[in-house]
């Protein structure tokens, strides 16, 4: 049902909620009750002056009852019933829905936007409290002084006959493991109630690396001028206050050289112009501009146009780069899904890996996954090549392939029966 056609539907339902009969709103606007009956019904057209009357007499913008509801709960609406797998033609009647009851569809989307907020966080603590090598080491102190100190109470408790002197000691070690937990908890506690987002709460050397690129929206300047020096990448990690450990500017320094050489073989605005002339397909642009399809994904997340997300791993399949995107969960800590294009592209390297996947869990949108993988380092004898591969993602366009569903871990994938699960999922029931 078209959108206008549904504005006596709306006039009804903002007159159930004002508690106004059909008679008295009727009389309000100066025609009959069996006229509204009829507009309420959507039998006949309204506007001009009419519709202006009985916006006031409801309390209402005009265009709240023409136009129903906002694009905003509208796009909320249609993503909850995809993911519940409801059909088009239902999916579809979304407007319908909220044109007819407004109260209802607010409910239903904010309970949308709710539950895709309570599964990124899942997603997020569980690999925080699973991976974190932070709390792991701090939870490795804790037990290891909480069992340093039932060791000496039980020597205390269960030996008699122990001399003055040696009592004095253990009760001294006591105190100091005491003081040494109590410190580990404090320790703890301040880093889980740390700020979101703050320098210091960063959590990892990755995620200070994240913070500063995401900062400079993965885009430097001064790194796209002719091949800048040494000592031009140095400057940049010293004066950056996101980076605060050394293995952060370690990263960093070498995530900046890589831009640099890339930007050598590749100046963004020669790829802005291919991506205006002949699409966003890395294949062909890499044909068409002659440039290693590894330097082109790069190359292509740099632009912020496109939306794009990165990901990048070496030969063990340890996430060395990211850089995010929205309903996309890559684990800051920890294995990734094997069924990434990115893990298919490691397994080739020198060929090109596509497909079109959703992630499971959260708000269920589909990317298409470019994935290649290079050689970083020449083979000596009886050593082999190491080698990285890299994955771009851009938002999927509606129709196409058929999507792959992928997870982010395995931990928090709630999809059932995969043959490359490693370990269960703590969304499945039972675990």
């Amino acid at each position: 049902m078209a959108r206008e056609a549904l504005t006596g539907s709306r006039i009804r339902e903002r007159r159930v909620m004002a508690g106004l009969k059909q008679a008295d709103l009727a009389r309000q606007i100066g025609i009959s009750p069996s006229y509204l009956n009829l507009i309420e019904h959507n039998r006949r057209r309204i506007g001009g002056k009419l519709l202006l009357n009985i916006a006031a007499a409801l309390g209402v913008e005009p265009n709240a009852l023409t136009e129903g509801a906002e694009a905003a709960l509208l796009a909320t609406l249609r993503e909850a019933a995809d993911r519940a797998g409801m059909s088009g033609e239902e999916s579809a009647r979304a407007d319908e829905f909220a044109g007819r009851f407004p109260g209802w569809a607010d409910v239903l989307a904010g309970t949308a936007k709710r539950v895709a907020a309570l599964e990124q966080t899942i997603e997020a603590l569980n690999d925080r409290l699973a991976h974190d090598p932070h709390l792991a080491a701090s939870m490795h102190e804790l037990l290891s002084t909480a069992a340093a100190i039932r060791s000496t109470a039980a020597i205390l408790a269960e030996t008699e006959t122990l001399q003055p002197e040696w009592r004095d000691r253990f009760h001294a070690n006591i105190h100091q493991d005491s003081r040494r937990l109590s410190a580990s908890a404090e320790s703890i506690v301040a880093y889980l109630d740390a700020e979101t987002g703050a320098v210091d709460a960063a959590g990892s050397p990755q995620e200070e690396v994240e913070l500063y690129l995401g900062a400079n929206n993965f885009s430097f300047a001064q790194l796209e001028l002719g091949t800048p020096g040494p000592e031009v990448v140095d400057k940049m990690v010293q004066a950056a206050p996101q980076l605060v450990s050394a293995a952060s500017k370690f990263i960093t320094t070498f995530a900046l050289r890589q831009v640099a050489e890339d930007a050598a073989v590749l100046k963004l605005s020669d790829l802005r112009a291919a991506v205006a002339r002949v699409g966003a397909d890395p294949l062909t642009l890499a044909q068409q501009l002659h440039c290693p399809l590894p330097c082109l994904l790069r190359r292509m997340a740099a632009l912020p146009e496109l939306g794009a997300g990165l990901v990048v791993c070496d030969r063990s399949g340890t996430v060395i780069f990211r850089k995010s995107i929205e309903g996309f969960t890559v684990p800051r800590h920890g294995s990734c899904c094997p069924l990434w294009p990115l893990f298919v592209a490691l397994g080739q390297p020198g060929s090109a890996a596509h497909a079109r996947i959703t992630q499971s869990g959260r708000a269920d949108a589909s990317f298409d996954g470019y994935a290649a993988a290079e050689t970083v380092s020449i083979a000596g004898y009886n050593t082999a090549p190491l080698v990285q591969a890299v994955m771009l993602l851009l938002p999927a366009k509606v129709g196409g392939d058929q999507s792959l569903g992928v997870g982010s871990t395995c931990r928090v994938c709630p999809q059932d029966n995969c043959h490359a699960r490693r370990e269960p999922s703590v969304l499945s029931v039972g675990v």
